[in-house]
């Protein structure tokens, strides 16, 4: 007896999930902890002052007053840069029934927007890039600073020795130490994922120890809040942050310069589609460069 199975039916219906899954992550530290701060010029200035040393100070009665020199502040300038996404949908594919979302422009538009957003961390942390002014005779196209270029020497700690070595809590206390001897007060420590596993370590050093009282025997392993001689950092992983580089941050000396938020602008119609651009121009400021603080050179 032949029997009749689903290999042999014609018509049937397709089975496919209306659920599209996509982990790539979104999570952007940096830009989520900082401030905004509008800027009205591709290139933006902002400046710092510092106190003299204490020193001793003491006048003899009745004596002329000593006139001191006075410093003038310092100024800091950077420049803006413009990122952009763009898409172009046909007609067709709009007015098409798909799976897992209504309409493909508006899918590919949450799309850009996410990615642009992830492109603005990576300006920030991902990579070391000096700023560039840019040109319109090249054309080459203006770079903002990135956060590593815009900490100043004195708080820089170079693990490797210009080579590369791993992170150590013995250089995080260095750095602490410098931070807090310039005047800053940062509370984030903040790291690419790697690093996690070593800052877990710490807590292996000779002389701690840790109790474990949870009835249902889980082992944590893990450093969330850092509290050191020179105050408390939390410990904050970034999957976009060079993995050569450890920030220890004041958030609230950060700002991101913002010339024009992210947008969408439907350009010209050429035919049947439409073509969509997402742009957005974004600069880093930090407003007193000794107020955070980095470590380099770390291995991967």
């Amino acid at each position: 007896m032949s029997t009749y199975t689903t290999y042999s039916i014609v018509g049937q219906k397709e089975d496919v999930s209306d659920i599209i899954t996509d982990i790539s992550p979104t999570d952007t530290p940096m830009v989520s902890m900082i401030k905004t701060q509008k800027v009205h010029n591709r290139i933006y200035q902002y400046q710092t002052d510092a106190l003299e040393a204490a020193a001793s100070n003491k006048a003899v009665e009745g004596a002329d007053a000593s006139i001191a020199a006075l410093t003038p502040t310092t100024m800091i300038s950077g420049n803006t840069q413009i990122l952009t996404k763009a898409f172009q949908v046909s007609a067709t594919s709009d007015a098409t029934s798909s799976y897992g979302r209504a309409k493909e422009t508006a899918y590919a538009l949450g799309r850009a927007l996410k990615a642009i957003k992830r492109d603005l961390e990576f300006a920030y942390v991902g990579a070391s890039n000096a700023a560039v002014a840019g040109n319109a005779s090249g054309p080459v196209a203006r770079e903002m600073a990135s956060a590593d270029q815009l900490i100043a020497s004195g708080v820089t700690k170079d693990q490797g020795s210009n080579a590369t070595d791993a992170l150590t809590e013995a250089k995080l206390l260095e750095l602490g130490q410098a931070v807090f001897e310039a005047g800053g007060d940062p509370s984030v420590f903040m790291v690419s994922p790697g690093k996690a596993q070593i800052i877990a370590g710490f807590t292996g050093a000779s002389g701690r120890n840790r109790n474990f009282n949870d009835a249902q025997k889980t082992l944590t392993n893990v450093i969330d809040l850092y509290v050191s001689p020179y105050g408390e950092y939390k410990v904050v992983l970034n999957r976009h942050q060079m993995t050569t580089h450890a920030f220890l941050l004041d958030p609230t000396m950060w700002r991101s310069a913002v010339m024009r938020p992210f947008s969408r602008t439907l350009l010209a119609k050429t035919g049947d589609s439409e073509k969509h651009f997402v742009v957005g121009e974004y600069g880093l400021m930090h407003m007193n460069p000794s107020a955070s603080g980095q470590i380099t050179g770390l291995s991967a």
